[in-house]
């Protein structure tokens, strides 16, 4: 995946400004695909040089609100039916599982209750996003809320893993 796309697909919904887009991410695809507003703006410059989206209006203080062309349309088609998503095969986090050996046991398991902790974390800032979202039966909202779920199982998943996995150090 790549920010390219994520705003592409997030202006499919409707045309947006810069700070709507990073607003949009902020809200709805943070915990996918985060962004700084200033890549979202250079990213914006390029579809829009490209020709994948258009500046449809201008506003005060060089407002821009940016519309999915045609030929941007087709390339978050291409993306989605005709692109195999990468599969993300680093993780620093389990890397650091594999090393915890030359680690203290009580050093390891800190690590794991760390982990378990940081889960935690992460599930109760998505179920707060989840009350938080007026949630429409637009696409964003439905396709929204089930990357959502998502989130929430893979966290309660890996707090329990977590915890399996400090009861497992001697």
């Amino acid at each position: 995946m790549s920010l390219r796309h994520a705003l592409l697909g997030l202006l499919s919904e409707r045309p947006a400004s810069g700070y709507d887009l990073l607003k949009r991410f902020d809200t709805s695809l943070a915990n996918v695909w985060p962004a700084t507003q200033s890549q979202i703006y250079t990213e914006l410059t390029k579809l829009a040089d490209t020709g994948l989206i258009t500046v449809a209006a201008e506003g005060p203080r060089g407002r821009k609100e940016y519309a999915l062309t045609e030929d941007g349309l087709a390339e978050l088609r291409h993306w989605l039916t005709e692109t195999k998503p990468q599969r993300n095969t680093r993780s620093d986090l389990l890397l650091r599982v594999f090393f915890l050996g030359v680690l203290k046991p009580e050093q390891a398991r800190a690590y794991l209750t760390e982990l378990t902790e940081l889960s935690e974390q992460s599930y109760a800032e998505l179920d707060q996003l989840a009350r938080d979202i007026d949630w429409d039966d637009d696409n964003l909202s439905v396709y929204g809320r089930i990357a959502l779920e998502y989130g929430l199982r893979f966290n309660a998943m890996r707090r329990e893993w977590a915890r399996w996995a400090a009861d497992q150090i001697a």
